[in-house]
């Protein structure tokens, strides 16, 4: 249920995230899931890879801006209503949520969400007393 994200600081012009990606691709790690949010000038682009350490490493060497945090993956039903349940465990036992990303697993017809909240340890309690699945295995 928790895993690393890494966060990386990027210039808003063209190229950059190809070259950020072929890097990643050069040293064999695979992207499991990203977002990114930018501005005119720049970006912040959220990945998780199958090793944290060592592309923090790596793209540190290469220049990048980057930084490690903490966040949960879990498993969730598609089907309406599926984000609601876990969103609303963790609003009623006091835990704010920063960012959420996604990514549907047509095999099991289940989403893997990402959750960036303000207690990791309280929102991993939470929503494994309440059956959610670990999607970091």
């Amino acid at each position: 249920m928790l895993v690393k994200q890494i966060s990386i600081f990027l210039e808003n012009k063209e190229g950059r995230l190809a070259e950020l990606t072929s890097i990643l691709a050069k040293a064999e790690i695979n992207i499991n899931a990203l977002t990114i949010a930018d501005t005119a000038d720049f970006g912040i682009l959220r990945i998780i890879v199958d090793d944290a350490d060592k592309t923090e490493t790596l793209l540190k060497k290469e220049g990048f801006s980057v930084s490690i945090t903490d966040v949960l993956a879990l498993d969730i039903d598609n089907k309406p209503g599926g984000i609601a349940k876990p969103l609303n465990m963790l609003h009623e036992n006091g835990i704010s949520v920063e960012y959420i990303y996604a990514f549907l697993a047509k095999k099991d017809n289940t989403a893997h969400v990402i959750f960036k909240v303000n207690d990791v340890d309280l929102a991993k309690k939470v929503l494994s007393k309440n059956g959610y699945r670990n999607t970091a295995k």
